[in-house]
């Protein structure tokens, strides 16, 4: 019996480490980064990694075209606002969101997903890992095709007037999704 619980403890422990080893060297590829924006008490900010394109077809190659995408690598990327928020002509609430999206030729679905802090896509499907129950927000925004090219993936946040618009670039695409905090 000890003998059964000690093997059994040992490859809890080797599946432990092969995990924690599995992300760090994830990371070497698609880095963490931030993406922020705070004016006046509005705070937005997203966590998510940066892989890079690397000679690769981008999107309709290695991000399929209609077909749900982390919105980045490794650990699906998370959406956080201190304020409502309305995107889109519909209300986001304060909290903590998975961002995932829909990339297609011409148009992009962008979603806001009530659940956060797992892996990005399952583990034997590749498929991303997201559980459409606990969509709270879902918009339509055009992407635009770019002469130049974006190496790594980025998030950024742009001011415009009233509005914040939180961009995303990658490859010869950017998108940009349109936010105005409610007061």
């Amino acid at each position: 019996m000890r003998k059964l619980i000690t093997i059994g403890g040992i490859s809890v422990a080797l599946l432990a480490i092969a995990a924690i080893g599995m992300r760090f060297y994830t990371k070497s590829f698609s880095p963490a980064g931030t993406a922020q924006y705070e004016k006046d008490d509005l705070q937005l900010w997203v966590d998510y990694c940066r892989p890079y394109k690397r000679d690769r077809e981008i999107f309709g190659g290695l991000i399929a075209y209609n077909e749900v995408w982390r919105t980045g690598a490794n650990e699906a990327t998370t959406f956080h606002t201190n304020k409502p928020l309305m995107i889109g002509g519909k209300r986001l609430e304060p909290g903590s969101y998975s961002l995932f999206t829909v990339p297609g030729q011409d148009a992009w679905s962008v979603i806001f997903n009530s659940e956060t802090g797992q892996w990005g896509v399952k583990l034997f499907s590749g498929e991303a890992n997201r559980s459409a129950e606990n969509d709270i927000l879902s918009v339509e925004v055009r992407s635009i095709k770019t002469n130049g090219t974006f190496e790594q993936f980025t998030i950024a946040f742009e001011e415009m007037s009233d509005e914040i618009d939180m961009v995303l670039m990658w490859d010869q695409t950017l998108v940009v999704v349109p936010m105005i905090a409610v007061k």
